[in-house]
């Protein structure tokens, strides 16, 4: 860039040097210094002029293949004015000659007009070849983003194709676990019948040895009838479950200890609960999942008679929801595996169930975009937490409890 740049400092050196050469020539021939300084100064400055814009050039914008075309022009400026100042010298009607001075002014004039439109054309074209390159990058742009229209296009197609296949995969895996409940639930029910018929018919003719095997089979029929409903209630929770509507917490609640009336008057247990808030949600689950912690808390209550609490706290736009409890606590190494399925701490003998119960609740939480954890230590009961998105409506903060 700054080698181009010099074709215009080259003549602005140039005319400071045919102006020095003059000034000299003025004084030698016996000319007064003072006519030989405004000689100097008549054209030096338009080779200073040309030197700074030479100096200029190089830090400005204009592209440097451009510079050549400035010198061109201001070289043309001159050529301009020679060949006015030659028709002066010949023409008839001039019967006096031009002075340095003024001849200095007219090449002076030349060459800076030569200079500026020089300039001027330069920067026009800058701003055109700015132009190209900017539609030129536009293009590309335009280019890029239709083939990657293009690819979203067809990865669009090919995961609406995805989807598809799971929908119907999995309308298919739910055909096959209501079948597969139907035909193990009627087995297992006829087992029981039948295990029970004999024991009521040949009670007399049983031994006592004979009466608990039997009353083990009716057991482990039982609860194979129980995990094969549990089963299917997990495998539904996102191909059956209801649409999401706002639902009252508090009345949800209320249905779920309803259901487990029976187990809460049997174990006398006692149940707290704070005002709960509105949210988006399926009822059901809701009501199951609330349903399966309180159950949980009351099977592992320990010898003392369960007491839990449910609240709520808000945290930005969805709800901490916690039940707590007074009982046998969860060592910290296990707090994970309880939410996986089948995944029991306790044998049967000790605690009833499938296994089932907490995975269940992390699907219906997981659906409801939330997350499930608890906070437990051997001894010191546990307090299990879930979130869900808030609702339409906020519920008053309260400081009371209601016993339920």
């Amino acid at each position: 860039m700054a080698r181009r740049s010099r074709y215009v400092s080259v003549l602005g050196v140039l005319l400071i040097a045919v102006a020095a050469g003059q000034s000299l020539l003025k004084v030698a021939s016996g000319g007064s210094g003072f006519e030989a300084l405004i000689d100097f100064i008549l054209l030096g400055f338009t080779g200073a002029l040309f030197l700074y814009v030479g100096n200029w050039l190089s830090s400005s914008d204009l592209d440097p293949e451009l510079y050549p075309r400035i010198a061109v022009w201001s070289l043309a400026g001159v050529g301009v004015m020679l060949v006015f100042l030659f028709l002066r010298v010949i023409h008839p009607g001039v019967p006096y000659e031009f002075t340095f001075g003024t001849r200095a002014v007219a090449l002076a004039i030349g060459s800076i007009a030569g200079l500026g439109i020089g300039i001027h054309e330069a920067r026009a074209i800058s701003r055109e070849q700015d132009v190209q390159r900017q539609n030129e990058r536009l293009r590309r742009v335009q280019d890029r983003l239709e083939r990657q229209n293009d690819e979203l296009t067809e990865t669009q197609a090919e995961l609406e194709s995805t989807v598809r296949q799971l929908e119907a995969s999995n309308e298919r895996l739910d055909q096959f676990a209501s079948a597969a409940s139907h035909d193990l639930q009627e087995p297992l029910r006829m087992i029981s019948s039948y295990l029970q018929l004999l024991e009521d018919r040949h009670d007399d003719d049983l031994d006592d040895e004979a009466e608990e095997f039997l009353e083990y089979a009716v057991d482990g029929a039982d609860r194979m009838q129980v995990m094969v409903d549990d089963l299917l209630q997990y495998s539904r929770v996102d191909t059956r479950g209801d649409p999401f509507e706002p639902v009252d917490l508090d009345d949800v609640l209320e249905d779920a200890l309803t259901d487990l009336q029976v187990c809460i008057e049997e174990e006398s247990a006692e149940i707290t609960a704070e005002e709960l808030p509105r949210v988006e949600g399926d009822r059901s689950q809701l009501r199951q999942l609330f349903q399966n912690l309180v159950s949980n808390a009351t099977e592992y209550s320990g010898d003392e008679p369960p007491r839990i609490h449910i609240s709520a706290e808000q945290a930005g736009d969805e709800w901490k929801i916690s039940v707590r409890d007074h009982g046998i606590g969860i060592d910290p190494d296990d707090q994970e595996r309880i939410f996986e399925i089948f995944d029991r701490l306790h044998s049967h003998e000790e605690h009833e169930g499938t296994g089932i119960g907490l995975a269940l609740c992390k699907r219906i939480v997981e659906r409801h975009d939330g997350e499930i954890w608890v906070d437990s230590e051997l001894g010191e009961g546990s307090t299990f937490f879930f979130t869900l998105e808030s609702g339409l409506e906020t519920p008053a903060p309260s400081d009371a409890n209601s016993a339920l």
